[in-house]
């Protein structure tokens, strides 16, 4: 990309699709630990945990900030080409109720390889969506007013921390801002893992973001390295407080790394500023260098992030399958369970993991190609 230009409507920012392929890759990491590791504790558990379980846990935290944050960067490049907002919020509103359906039918047949609905899981997938839905809307207001809508979300969501309200309004508050179980009908079960505050205000805020990508090359790349290294030093200073910003404090441990871990070790559900600061500082300092990235390796990432929901969705079936396997060869077990835990070692996780990320990218390149030949509409909501 030209370094006296501003970005075009039509170019592709690479850095933002390679972001995107490396947390889908690093996801995928998460998840392998699922279904692989056997491990009966929360690895970041610092009580429990070793230095390596926690980094492997820890790292994929970036993952669902990111992808939310990019996700809200690309539907205002997206709305930039379309050129009518009317368009591009019909357009984010079908695909956040299409992703809505996708984490009740498919996602969840891939996390479980059960029919039995007496139990629904809504995690990534569902806040994406249920996101998108809310940024159809947002997207008619003022820029100022969205971003304040997400900062506030953002910067105010661990105020909400201490509400408790019981019946029907601590139902729906499950739903905006508790990871919690919602009991209904006679045995059935509602799982809300990713309650929607600051979801929204996290996508919200990354459709802000996404007019920095409207200016010259380096004049973006020094405010995407002032707003990412501010937002850096802004986790340190909240965090060390210990004052706000995280339920959970951190505490000083027997040596300085495992304070360090306790350190960053912040809550994730729902994700507290501190969380969202950690994360999202650096992904956003990263992303001038990754522009950069125009090697092998940057083109492979490129792969996985043109194309995350199809990675996504197939990445599931694929670990649960291999789990399936894995655990017929230790056990001779062959029932389908959410997480057959096999209980490899760590080190396999890792191999595990490899091997899966290498099967994914020959169909992910396939279906990269497949949507640059043809633009039929229904191929965007893959």
């Amino acid at each position: 990309m030209s370094t006296t230009t501003a970005a075009t409507p039509t170019k592709r920012i690479l850095s933002i699709d390679i972001l995107r392929g490396m947390v889908m890759v690093v996801m995928a990491l998460d998840h392998t630990r699922d279904y692989f590791s056997g491990y009966k504790f929360d690895p970041t558990d610092l009580q429990h945990a070793s230095a390596i379980m926690f980094f492997t846990r820890w790292i994929t935290h970036f993952c669902a900030p990111v992808f939310v944050f990019l996700t809200g960067t690309s539907a205002f490049l997206s709305l930039r080409k379309m050129g009518s907002k009317k368009e591009a919020a019909w357009r984010l509103f079908t695909r956040g109720v299409w992703l809505v359906i996708l984490e009740l039918t498919f996602v969840r047949l891939g996390w479980t390889f059960d029919f039995d609905y007496s139990q629904i899981f809504l995690q990534v997938i569902w806040a994406i969506g249920i996101s998108m839905v809310f940024l159809s809307a947002f997207i008619f207001l003022p820029r100022p007013a969205i971003l304040a809508i997400g900062l506030a979300m953002i910067f105010g969501n661990n105020l909400l921390d201490g509400l408790h309200p019981t019946g029907d309004a601590g139902i729906l508050w499950i739903f905006l801002h508790v990871q919690s179980p919602i009991q209904y009908g006679h045995g059935n079960t509602i799982m809300v893992f990713y309650p929607l505050i600051p979801w929204i205000g996290v996508m919200a805020t990354g459709y802000c973001f996404g007019a920095l990508f409207t200016l010259e090359e380096a004049r973006r790349n020094k405010l995407l390295l002032l707003t990412g290294i501010s937002a850096i030093v802004l986790f340190i200073i909240v965090r060390a407080s210990n004052l706000y910003g995280d339920p959970s404090p951190w505490v000083m441990e027997e040596n300085w790394y495992r304070t360090l871990l306790s350190f960053v070790n912040c809550t994730k559900y729902p994700p507290s500023l501190c969380y969202l600061l950690m994360t999202l500082g650096p992904a956003i300092t990263a992303l001038p260098l990754l522009e950069k990235m125009s090697g092998a390796v940057g083109r492979i990432f490129l792969v996985y992030g043109r194309v995350p929901l199809f990675y996504y969705v197939l990445h599931l079936y694929l670990l649960h399958s291999m789990a399936i396997v894995a655990d017929y060869f230790i056990k001779g077990d062959t029932r389908i369970t959410i997480f057959s835990h096999p209980g490899w070692l760590l080190q396999s996780v890792y191999i595990f993991w490899i091997l899966a990320v290498v099967i994914l990218y020959f169909p992910s390149r396939w279906f990269m190609h497949v949507k640059q030949r043809n633009k039929q509409w229904w191929l965007s909501y893959l």
